[in-house]
Formats: C-alpha cells, structure tokens, sequence
C-alpha cells in the first residue's frame, strides 16, 4: 500500500526557496536509505521545469546516455548527440535548459563512483555558469560520500551548496497518519519494530498485525528486510565487519567502552572514533547520567538508537541458523514472548523524548536523559526520566516509563518515585517533581501521561 506524501513541510519549503532562486543554486539532500529522500524530492520539483535521474553502478558512457535521454524530455534531442565526457554533457545543459530549470540526480554517489571526475566538473560548472538561474539538486543514501563528495572542505563542491539538508527518520506522530489513525498504544508497537522509516511503514501496512509483518518482512529469508541491517552498512561503511561487530556487541548488552573493547580484544582508544561515527549516523546513541559532564568516559553507556536495527539485532541475528533452516514460527514464538520487554525499551525512549513537549507541574522542561549510579546509601538506582526546567535549574523533574499499570500501580509508583529521587546524589537540593509515562493504562491524575499523550506531541 502506497503512502501518501507524510510532513517534510520545513524541507520542502526551503528546497522550494532554493530551487526558485534568481541566481543558480546547488541544492543536497543526504541521509539513510529509506527515509523518503527521493520522495522529497519528487514532490519539491513539481511544477517545475526538471530532469530526475537515478544513478546507478554501470559504466560512465552508459549513464550519460540514459542521463540525455531524460535531458531530451524537457530539451528536444538533446539525446541525439554522443557525449563523450561529463564536461560536453553538462556544457550542453547550462547552455540549452530553460531558466530556473533543474537537474536533479538522485544517488549522486553512484555517479561519482563510476566517474571520480564528475564533482570537480560540476563545481567548474557551477563557479562559471553565474548568469541564467539554473539548479542542481545532488541526492544519495551513503551519508559518508555524500559527505567526502560535499561537505569535506577538500571537496570540490565544498561551500557551493545553497542548502544541505540530512533527511532523518520521521516523529512517531506521523505513524499514526500511516496507519490510519490508530490509537497511541499501537502507534507505539509499531514504531518499535519499524522506526520513523517511511518505506517500513509502507510494506507494514499490507499486514493485519505488526507481529504479521515482523514476521513476514523480517523473520522470513525471502522477506525484503531480512537482510536490510547488511545493506545499510555497506551503504555508510567501506569495510562493514568492525561495524556490525560494535552494533552486534552493542545489543547484547555491552554498553560501556571498556566492556565493548575486551569483547573485541582492541584497545578502547580504538573504538572512539567508530563509535562516534555510528553516533553521527544515528545507530547508536552515547549516553551520560543526568548532570554528568560528556566528557566523563568512564559513565558513557552507548545503546543502539534505530528501533529496526535494535529489532534485527535482537531477534534475527543470534537465530540466522533457525531461520535458515525454516524455524521461522520457533523465533516468532520467542518474539512474542519477549515483546513486551523490547517494546518497553522504545516506549521509554519515547518517553524521555516527549519532555520538552509537554506541560508537566504547570511548567516546561528540557531535553530529558537518564540517571544511573550509587545512591546515598549506596544503592545501585536508575531513573528513566530526569530533566531540569526552563525556567529553575532547582526544579526537577523525575519520571518513570512503565508499559502497564492500575490506578493503585500508578499510586505506588509515584510514591516511590518521590522517595527514591530523594537518596539520588545527583538531586539533592533540588525541588523534585515526579510524574509517570504509562504505554497502558489509565490516566488517573495530570502528571500521568500515556501513549495517545506521547503520539500527539511528537511531531
């Protein structure tokens, strides 16, 4: 089932400002596969004079062929003519497009890759042809070319683009359009399994159930996910193996550096800048306790960020042998049962998320993060909510994401809340607020917030 066109409002205004200029401009787009960035794209070129082109991994001379047919479309014979380099091609372009016309080529990268001289011939290009308002729009999944290809000040299309915009995942709250209006608790399930990836959602809708689609898409050896986590890698990465070696450890449980290194058997020096980068690409996300420093190492838990890949790390990695060998319905099983824990995970993150989004106490807080450590008594506690406010540092808040409960549950958790956050080190002196996130159940007083509350503000 095709969606229809989900939010990218801000994006698709500033692509439009950018590809309506008086003066050329260079427009890119960058992010992880599936995101909707060709989407985009599309929908931001129409009503305009345009050429789209997907690159592709075949040979240079076969692509400029296919790249002047689609030029032919909106410039009669253009195609009629062999270009025997990008240079004849693109001088050909600047000089016969119509003004405010726009050559959008979607996986930019593929083009490079088959022809290394292709950025340095559009930035002569570019510097030169200043005088008819004509635009391009580079496009591509593998955010570490498009970054050595544009954004590295040694490339040669560095500090000529107009816009450079990194397409990320969409908000839980427009899973809800996708779905056709689901209630929150739904909402929160699905996205569990498929994150704020439209294409995900897409395929997910020909199913009766998320655990259907799971199922399906992902348990199945011929399911079109069931080896998606592989070709993202190798869409980011020139060697995969440390990578999906650090994601694999990552998901087992290991979430200090420390622990991370000895299972791998390299130094910890090594792996910061692996770590980072799966950071920057958003796979993982670095975490420190509430009012830690970032700088404190030895706190930094790390845990996989991409709700899919916590999905296929989790159930279709250590079981590759069962699903080899046709034991689908034995994982399915075990995915059913540990369901409820995994789904607590994202409901948690989502959680913390919705903070500054809310009005909790009759105040606004920022961004929220955990708290982890030794209370006064020297206890081992944990806190899935702590945030400051906006307008009082003092002011604290403390909150709790639990996937179900009664009225009396919620009571007693509240209470304990109050009692726990007063033997935390890192809150004392503080004026402490407590409130609860609860995936099911009753909203029972103002500073309980469910998954309709959580879905509606995440946008």
């Amino acid at each position: 089932m095709k969606l229809s066109f989900l939010n990218r409002t801000a994006e698709l205004k500033r692509l439009g400002k950018a590809l309506t200029a008086k003066s050329p401009s260079l427009v890119c787009l960058y992010g992880r596969r599936r995101c909707g960035k060709s989407r985009l794209l599309q929908q931001a070129l129409v009503g305009k004079p345009h050429v789209y082109f997907v690159g592709d991994e075949r040979e240079a001379s076969l692509q400029r062929q296919a790249l002047s047919t689609e030029i032919a479309r909106l410039i009669p014979g253009f195609e009629q003519v062999t270009y025997h380099s990008w240079d004849d091609l693109l001088q050909r372009w600047y000089k016969d497009a119509p003004s405010s016309a726009v050559l959008a080529l979607d996986e930019f990268p593929f083009l490079a890759m088959s022809s290394p001289e292709l950025p340095g011939i559009l930035q002569k290009h570019i510097d030169k042809e200043a005088t008819k308002p004509i635009h391009i729009c580079l496009c591509g999944s593998s955010q570490r070319m498009m970054y050595e290809l544009v954004m590295d000040a040694s490339a040669p299309l560095y500090g000529r683009a107009r816009e450079i915009m990194k397409i990320v995942p969409l908000n839980a709250f427009y899973l809800q359009s996708a779905m056709q209006n689901r209630n929150g608790e739904k909402i929160v399930e699905a996205f569990a399994a498929w994150g704020g990836i439209p294409r995900y959602w897409e395929l997910a809708l020909d199913y009766a159930s998320t655990f259907e689609a799971i199922k399906d898409l992902v348990l199945n050896p011929l399911g079109v996910l069931y080896r998606e986590p592989e070709r993202l890698l190798s869409d980011q990465m020139r060697d995969t193996r440390q990578t999906a070696s650090l994601l694999s450890i990552i998901s087992q449980g290991c979430h200090r550096l420390s622990e991370i290194a000895a299972r791998l058997e390299k130094p910890a020096t090594s792996l910061t800048r692996p770590l980072a980068i799966l950071a920057e690409l958003g796979l993982i996300i670095r975490e420190v306790p509430f009012g830690a420093s970032l700088r404190d190492s030895k706190r930094t838990l790390y845990t996989i960020a991409d709700p899919f890949l916590r999905l296929w790390l989790k159930f279709v990695e250590p079981n590759r042998s069962l699903i080899e060998a046709g034991l689908i319905d034995r994982v399915g099983n075990t995915v059913v049962k540990q369901w409820p824990q995994f789904v607590g995970t994202v409901w948690e993150q989502l959680s913390r998320q919705s903070v500054p989004y809310l009005s909790i106490n009759g105040r606004q807080w920022k961004p929220a993060s955990r708290w982890w450590g030794k209370a006064i008594d020297g206890e081992m506690m944990e806190f899935d909510i702590v945030s400051s406010a906006f307008d009082i540092d003092e002011n604290v808040l403390v909150g709790e994401a639990t996937h179900s409960g009664t009225a009396k549950d919620i009571e007693q958790i509240l209470s304990d809340l109050k009692s726990n956050a007063q033997r935390c080190p890192a809150l004392r002196g503080k004026n402490i607020y407590c409130a609860l996130w609860i995936m099911k159940g009753v909203k029972t007083r103002k500073s309980v917030f469910t998954a309709d509350d959580v879905v509606r503000v995440l946008k």
